[in-house]
């Protein structure tokens, strides 16, 4: 639980309360890059991991990484829905690694590393729930889901000062809907009016911290295990730490009493921590290999941007190029990089003449 969040009262004043369209946009743009800082993070725990040794552990992160693609899409819904226009194809999306929160809490730093004790301590700062009663923060946030309690309360705010058809005057034609997403419960609704715009924060809300608050469960039934209940973000890493599944009547004070949950910690890539082209010479093998990677990702990003901005057809090729994605991380972390590290990733932005 984030200390810091108990120490503020509910009486403190609000954080950047939301107050205007213009504002709600661009939170709205801030939880998109929000939801895309996580991504590399997931990535390599992911790409780091054996999946002969490791299957469960594949199993969950990999659940984690898709169901962070689609808050990253619904945030780019909710910022349509209102006029907006998302913008994913930009240096300031790759700033560098280790990296803060996009107008986050300073003190919690998110590093690129392979799977681990230090991974999942990351992983549980970063989706741990909002403290009871924590108040709603649209910056400097301690917790995510204090930042989308702001942008909620803001949404209210906007649309009783101008009416709802003011504010969702988005074109619907720019909507990603759930038949562009597969692999998960994770719903991607279409977000037209106020309704549907709380549904698509609270699924983004829940899936990470739990339904309703204090609760293991994300209100989602669990695709790979049929008649089992989705475990949200927070405690599925909670699960991989402490080696046990949650099951029924389980609570976050409880922990899992469930199943055992096997995790190979020698079956993960020794990735370097937080590598960087510079790392290398030009003509290195390695550096060659990320900016392979880099242009394949940066052409990703260019995917999204272009899916989210008019053309959600498009959202099959990014996805397409999530495949090429792994074999090319795959590839690195077989380089050996000294000190019985491996090469990894370096997640960089590629400008798109050199892509």
């Amino acid at each position: 639980m984030n200390h810091a969040g108990q120490q503020r009262t509910a009486g403190a004043p609000p954080r950047a309360r939301i107050e205007t369209l213009e504002s709600l946009r661009e939170h709205l743009q801030w939880a998109i890059e929000l939801e895309h800082a996580t991504l590399p993070p997931y990535l390599c725990a992911l790409y780091s991991l054996d999946p002969e040794r490791n299957a469960d552990a594949v199993q969950v992160v990999s659940s984690v990484f898709v169901e962070e693609m689609i808050h990253l899409a619904l945030a780019a819904n909710l910022l349509n829905a209102i006029g907006g226009k998302p913008c994913l194809d930009k240096p300031e999306m790759l700033p560098g690694y280790p990296q803060r929160l996009p107008h986050g809490d300073r003190s919690l730093e998110i590093s690129l590393v392979p799977f681990g004790p230090e991974a999942l301590e990351m992983f549980l700062r970063l989706e741990q729930p909002a403290p009871p009663g924590a108040p709603a923060e649209g910056d400097d946030y301690e917790t995510i889901g204090q930042f989308y309690d702001a942008i909620e309360q803001g949404l209210h705010r906007v649309c009783a000062q101008l009416g709802e058809q003011e504010v969702f005057s988005g074109d619907p034609a720019r909507q990603v809907t759930a038949d562009h997403f597969s692999h998960t419960a994770g719903r991607l609704p279409q977000v037209e009016n106020l309704d549907t715009a709380l549904v698509a924060l609270t699924e983004i809300v829940e899936q990470g911290e739990g339904t309703p608050r204090g609760e293991v469960w994300d209100g989602d039934q669990d695709i790979f295990h049929p008649g089992r209940n989705e475990v949200a973000h927070y405690y599925r890493f909670v699960e991989l730490k402490l080696g046990r599944r949650h099951r029924c009547g389980d609570t976050p004070q409880s922990g899992p009493t469930g199943e055992a949950l096997p995790v190979d910690y020698g079956g993960v890539h020794p990735m370097r921590r937080d590598p960087r082209l510079a790392d290398h010479p030009l003509d290195s093998p390695i550096r060659i290999a990320q900016a392979e990677f880099n242009r394949t990702y940066c052409a990703l990003l260019q995917s999204l941007d272009q899916a989210f901005n008019g053309s959600p057809q498009l959202l099959g090729a990014a996805v397409g190029a999530m495949y090429q994605l792994r074999a090319q991380a795959l590839s690195l972390m077989e380089m050996p990089d000294g000190d019985g590290r491996t090469a990894g990733p370096t997640f960089e932005y590629v400008e798109p003449a050199l892509r």
